[in-house]
């Protein structure tokens, strides 16, 4: 068998060496620039409406366009035990839009982080939602509330109004956090509060005048 020449050799292992060298650079130039984006925008954001979640199609939903509105945040599961609050919350949001259209709104975002019960794509949730509960509310694209990649929303929201005994972490499914005509946060409920207990506080929230 003839010898393999030294500049064979010194390309079959090298080169991938340089490849894998310059995809780690590459990766960590990319994490990089996405950490900045996000360190900027969480630390010039102020309000609620400084935020742009993603649509289940993956568009950018401003959430200005909510502004004066009382909004209502709840991070959702499919397969949870408390799945059976996206009655209550189709209940409470038909109830106080009924008397009050313009000024109030729900915002669900699905997130398998816990104990993977949202495992669905996006379009399998939407279509659960509606065929099982008649979800009329908005449902956004499937997101992470905890760790290094939740979404700079859910950071905002835990940061302005931390959980028992100030741990910013959520806990499961269907937390709920309360953001006023102001963009900002008001309160924060466990999963366990279920939504029709919180529908006079929501109306009482609605008749204040935003500052």
């Amino acid at each position: 068998m003839a010898a393999v020449p030294p500049l064979f050799k010194f390309r079959r292992h090298l080169l991938p060496l340089a490849s894998a060298h310059l995809h780690q650079n590459t990766a960590s130039r990319t994490f990089t620039k996405e950490y900045s984006s996000f360190a900027n925008n969480m630390s010039s954001a102020t309000t609620f409406y400084d935020f742009k979640p993603l649509d289940k199609r993956g568009q950018e939903v401003p959430l200005s366009d909510y502004r004066g509105k009382v909004v209502l945040v709840v991070n959702t599961a499919s397969k949870c035990g408390f799945t059976g609050q996206y009655a209550g919350l189709e209940k409470i949001y038909k109830s106080i839009t009924e008397k009050h259209p313009d000024d109030f709104v729900v915002l669900g975002f699905p997130c398998n982080q816990f104990g993977s019960q949202e495992p669905g794509s996006n379009d399998e949730i939407q279509s659960f939602c509606q065929v099982n509960y008649g979800v009329t509310f908005p449902i956004m694209q499937k997101v992470e509330v905890n760790g290094d990649k939740a979404a700079p929303l859910y950071e905002w929201l835990k940061s302005e109004r931390p959980g028992l005994l100030g741990l910013k972490r959520i806990k499961w499914n269907f937390e709920k956090f309360l953001v006023g005509r102001d963009g900002r946060v008001v309160n924060r409920w466990a999963s366990t509060t279920t939504p029709e207990s919180l529908e006079k506080e929501i109306v009482a929230e609605i008749n204040k005048k935003a500052a």
